[in-house]
């Protein structure tokens, strides 16, 4: 049996995040309550609600039903009535804690709270709960919209039957949920992410490689790969017929070498914030960021296509979707 998705959610904190989940939420059908004292913020979740839209018209995904869009003068208010709380507020603690108290003391007892913090496990968000055990974090990817995972990690007071709920409901608001087994801070794809940045912050502070550069390795390279089969079974295949014993046998060694700076961090001083700035300006800076949004959205939407005919990674996902909606 497929879980429905929520018959009403509240979206806590409407930035890049938050606005990305109130459009997927609202083009699966359901409405949403918003909440976010930012100026701006209303006409910010409109944008990135047109983009979404036709991202999903990319995909070939036409919503028979689009939930309405309900906006709130209070916490309180936003989370009355609502089955899922999305809270998605900037990544300081203390605004975090003061932010889901407010949503725990408001939320019906029956609500999920979700997080979407990048970092913080839930165990330190859920001290500031009275119910602690209907939390979990629920750690997406930007453009929430369209890319399908979703990290769902549990603190230690978190019910068995809360994460399954999260696992079935955000399955039906047609994402991968990824059940991260074991607390830690970061969870798994920030902590992967994390070091591939240290890394290129590296190479541009020690003059190796520019932004462009570093992005056109990854995109022109390893990056579609990864793409579509992430690290281990791109590996697999290095191996040749020997598979990943092969591989670790014949590159194994280079672990030891001393190649990469992942152990140390480069200090982020003024010099090298405007290197990044100024290249990254160079880069792409004939573009606005709303410009630089459709065209990502372009282009993941004709990788996820060709994913879904081939029936493989993130394109399952996609088909996934598609019963959903059709449903």
């Amino acid at each position: 049996m497929v879980e429905p998705p929520p018959g009403c959610a509240a979206v806590i904190g409407c930035g890049v995040i938050g606005a990305g989940w109130a459009a997927r939420l609202r083009l699966r059908g359901v409405p949403v309550r918003a909440f976010d004292p930012a100026p701006g913020a209303a006409d910010a979740v409109a944008e990135v609600h047109a983009n979404a839209a036709a991202a999903w018209a990319e995909l070939g995904l036409e919503p028979t039903a689009v939930g309405q869009l309900t906006w709130c003068s209070s916490i309180g208010e936003a989370v009355d009535g609502a089955d899922l709380v999305q809270e998605s507020v900037p990544e300081r603690l203390d605004l975090k804690h003061a932010t889901l108290a407010a949503i725990d003391a408001a939320a019906p007892p029956g609500a999920l709270i979700a997080s979407s913090t990048s970092g913080f496990k839930p165990s330190v968000l859920a001290s500031a709960l009275g119910e602690p055990g209907r939390l979990v974090v629920a750690h997406p990817f930007n453009p929430v919209y369209l890319l399908p995972l979703v990290e769902i990690v549990g603190g230690e007071a978190t019910t068995p039957a809360t994460i399954d709920r999260a696992l079935a409901l955000y399955r039906a608001l047609g994402m991968h949920p990824l059940h991260v087994r074991v607390e830690i801070d970061a969870f798994i794809a920030d902590r992967l992410l994390e070091a591939m940045w240290r890394e290129a912050l590296w190479l541009v502070r020690d003059g190796v490689a520019t932004t462009g550069e570093i992005d056109d390795a990854i995109r022109y390279g390893f990056g579609l790969r990864w793409a579509q089969m992430g690290l281990f079974e791109t590996y697999r295949i290095a191996g040749g017929l020997g598979g990943m014993r092969q591989f670790i046998a014949q590159f194994g060694e280079a672990l030891a070498w001393p190649w990469t700076k992942l152990t140390d961090v480069p200090e982020l001083d003024d010099e090298l914030i405007d290197r990044i700035a100024s290249q990254s300006d160079a880069q792409s800076g004939a573009h606005g960021i709303r410009d630089l949004e459709r065209i990502r959205d372009r282009n993941l939407a004709a990788i996820l296509r060709a994913l879904e005919a081939n029936d493989w990674g993130a394109g399952r996902t996609l088909a996934g979707l598609r019963e959903l909606s059709d449903g």
